[in-house]
């Protein structure tokens, strides 16, 4: 409640809890703010350092918003997926997948791939691990049952790694000009 009389009172308008919500999930996805603060989101709560400029505060919770929507898969984005599934045969089993760069495929056995994934989202992150390679090998041995779903994860980290290159090229603006608490 403190926060949000804060943040109202400065911007002075009414800012719904999920607004601050998304203004914190943009703020976290900086990579400025990563490496900047790295040493205490090792260690300690993270510091969100909150804009006071209003306008501000909007487009960094749209764009919050925008990452939301992306990774609980929800997003109309998703719909124009990055990346195709190919092969032949009927073993859709999942072996240990294999990335080639040159082709932009991810083998995930002898014969299926999926085409069109660039080396930066199958590189990308998350707790230190890759993000598809990991759900890939969790899964190995089992059928892949929905490729829809690897195709909908991979268009979701293509357009995060967008979303968070906008929200660098603002995130300069928010140490700028902070609210005190």
């Amino acid at each position: 409640p403190q926060l949000s009389k804060m943040i109202n009172d400065t911007y002075n308008l009414i800012v719904q809890p999920e607004e601050i919500l998304d203004y914190i999930y943009a703020i976290l996805y900086s990579n400025i703010y990563r490496e900047t603060y790295a040493d205490f989101l090792k260690f300690d709560f993270p510091r969100v350092p909150f804009t006071a400029d209003s306008a501000l505060f909007q487009q960094m919770a749209a764009l919050g918003k925008r990452l939301v929507d992306l990774h609980l898969l929800r997003s109309p984005e998703l719909e124009q997926p990055i990346a195709r599934f190919e092969g032949k045969g009927d073993d859709l089993t999942i072996a240990a997948p294999k990335y080639d760069p040159k082709t932009k495929r991810v083998w995930v056995n002898a014969t299926y791939y999926f085409e069109g994934i660039t080396p930066e989202v199958w590189q990308y992150q998350i707790g230190g691990y890759q993000v598809l390679d990991k759900y890939l090998k969790a899964r190995k041995g089992r059928s892949l049952e929905d490729p829809r779903h690897i195709l909908r994860v991979a268009t979701a980290l293509a357009r995060t790694i967008e979303v968070q290159k906008e929200i660098d090229a603002l995130y300069p603006q928010v140490e700028e000009n902070l609210i005190t608490f």
